[in-house]
């Protein structure tokens, strides 16, 4: 992927200020001074000419920024003959915005894998067979096949048997669902199962999938932009930069002392200090695994007051294990482990696939099935060792095992019961959940201890569900059965106590991360949509990296904020020694690269942030 058209321009001049200094330079040197003026201001001019151009967009939209300074100073260096310093002032203003715009970067990027899950096609019936159709093609009441593996196109309902469903990039739900014929799926949903005939109920762009992507776009439509750190200061230091200018122009009667002034006033530890010190902060965010998209979600970061958690593959692992065995007729847990596990090898489905880790974690030697048959959605019966072995539902297993089940033990909120038969008798169930993340507790704490005052829990599951996962947490509200819009609905509704920032990993999740103050997506297992809407991106499987990004958004930022206050101070200085005639405007320029240097360095210490 190539840079943006802006990154391309800002390289452009900055290439053309640095080459046109460098080669004023040699020429200078060569004793040839009327040469070196025209090369210097060939390579101001273009610098000179896009600043301006942005200051003016700027205006338009009621912003002023420190652009001005750097301007002012170009100008007034042309126009009394300090070609040096307006070639020495370009390259600082070029260098600076180059910088500022590679912290940034693509902050937000195309929702184009969003886009890509949706189906572009549907397999209609028609005359007696099937044809492929544009999604926009599909009306209401056309009968689709849904075949295995296929994401429901358009919203419709289940008309041939029934439709084994993972819902849990729309809902949360980690657990797939069983629809019954005549049930109402969702389009977004992946079919898991048997194929299944769907009949359409509304056209692909009235579709709940549909719905999502119009949420995240409109989110980050509508969220308000951060100013640039740098631009908080703009006008008290352009006023201060005036003032001196013309004071020393006023007094003196010598125009070049106020171009002395402007040129040492030019912000560049403002342009400069910022940036580096959160691309510095950037880089060590990525250090351990927190991948932030741009300097501002890292402003933003340092603001946060009120944290807002999805529940399934968030606050939770997102996938089912167990947690306890309950053992009939005497038979050891590990045995009816290991019968489950042998015949799940020939499943892939989310529990199967669950019961089957559970094993090889334990050690356990798995030998292969033979004469597997599987029922989407109930449940396996094959042949481990010469035992007829049976895993799946109470009832799947009571009819395959010819043998009426008993009152099975009492489970809790979002708990799943797993059946196991063998040789035609029940000798045990898996009781399996999605249970909260290891350090959750420690987490929450460390969220509290860098100035987190709210903690909530948003999701689409169910209130049982919830108010039993997250007991004893402490959270400070819980939202349960949110659709994506109640999902932004909350977000915004929070932002009356402060910056929000949102933590989910679904696609039903993306609206609410793009609209929060902050959206930050679990990128390792999370899905495409949430991680490209997202402001950050936890590239590891941790939850925990929340604490240590927003500590080094806020050290970095008061590096920043250090860097500047220096930097602008020394500017100061330099600019009252220039009003007074102590400072030529070459001299100046030198002395703002001094300076920069020497902010610069102290941004850069933000790349050895120390996090707890």
């Amino acid at each position: 992927m190539g840079f943006p058209h802006r990154d391309r321009v800002k390289t452009a001049l900055l290439i053309a200020a640095l080459g046109g200094l460098i080669a004023g330079l040699g020429l200078h040197f060569a004793s040839r001074g009327p040469q070196a003026d025209v090369v210097w201001n060939i390579g101001v001019v273009p610098v000179l000419v896009a600043l301006v151009v942005e200051i003016l967009r700027g205006l338009r939209r009621g912003e002023v920024g420190l652009d001005i300074v750097a301007a002012l100073s170009m100008s007034a260096a042309l126009a009394f003959g300090e070609s040096l310093a307006a070639a020495v002032v370009a390259v600082m203003y070029s260098g600076g915005t180059f910088l500022e715009s590679y912290a940034e970067g693509r902050a937000r990027r195309e929702m184009h894998n969003l886009l890509s899950r949706v189906p572009r096609t549907a397999a209609r019936y028609r005359a007696g067979g099937l044809e492929d159709v544009p999604l926009d093609g599909v009306e209401p009441g056309d009968r689709l096949l849904i075949r295995q593996g296929d994401v429901v196109p358009v919203d419709g309902t289940v008309t041939s048997g029934g439709a084994f469903l993972d819902t849990s990039a729309l809902t949360g739900e980690s657990l797939p669902v069983r629809l019954a014929q005549g049930t109402e799926a969702m389009s977004g949903s992946t079919n898991i199962g048997e194929a299944f005939d769907l009949t359409a109920i509304r056209r692909a762009r009235e579709s709940t999938y549909a719905g999502i992507v119009r949420l995240v776009e409109e989110a980050q439509r509508s969220k308000a932009p951060m100013s640039r750190l740098a631009d908080r200061w703009s006008l008290g230091f352009l006023a201060i930069t005036v003032v001196f200018a013309f004071a020393a122009w006023w007094f003196t009667g010598d125009p070049i002392r106020a171009v002395a002034v402007l040129v040492v006033a030019t912000p560049c530890p403002l342009i400069l200090a910022v940036p580096v010190a959160l691309v510095a902060g950037l880089s060590r965010a990525a250090h351990f695994g927190v991948l932030v998209k741009g300097a501002k979600p890292l402003e933003a970061m340092a603001h946060v007051r009120i944290v807002i958690l999805d529940k399934t593959g968030t606050l939770t692992d997102g996938r089912p294990r167990i947690v306890s065995i309950d053992s009939h007729f005497g038979m050891a847990e590990r045995d009816i482990l290991r019968f489950a596990a042998a015949l799940d090898q020939a499943s892939k489905h989310p529990v199967a696939q669950a019961i089957v880790a559970a094993a090889k974690n334990q050690g356990l030697s798995l030998p292969a099935p033979s004469e597997a048959m599987e029922s989407a959605g109930e449940g396996v019966s094959g042949i481990v060792e010469g035992h007829g072995v049976v895993v799946g539902g109470n009832s799947f297993v009571a009819r395959r095992a010819g043998q009426e089940i008993g009152n099975p033990p009492a489970l809790a909120a979002g708990s799943v019961l797993v059946a196991v038969a063998v040789d035609g008798r029940l000798v045990g169930h898996l009781v399996m959940a999605d249970p909260l993340r290891e350090g959750t507790v420690t987490m929450l704490k460390g969220l509290r201890s860098e100035g987190i005052f709210r903690i909530l829990l948003a999701t689409g599951d169910r209130i049982e569900v919830a108010e039993r996962v997250t007991e004893g947490l402490g959270l400070d509200a819980l939202r349960a059965g949110l659709s994506p819009d109640q999902k932004v609905l909350l977000v915004l509704s929070e932002r009356k106590n402060g910056p929000v920032m949102m933590v989910g990993d679904g696609v039903n999740d993306a609206p609410a991360l793009a609209a929060a103050d902050v959206g930050v997506a679990m990128g390792a297992r999370g899905a495409a949509a949430s991680a490209e809407a997202a402001d950050v991106v936890l590239l590891v499987d941790r939850l925990d990296r929340l604490k240590l990004g927003i500590q080094i958004a806020k050290r970095s930022r008061r590096i920043a904020i250090e860097s500047v206050g220096a930097g602008i101070g020394l500017s100061v200085l330099g600019m009252i020694a220039a009003a007074f005639g102590y400072l030529t405007p070459v001299q100046g320029a030198l002395l703002q690269e001094v300076i920069d240097v020497a902010v610069i360095l102290n941004a850069l210490r933000a790349l050895g942030i120390r996090v707890t």
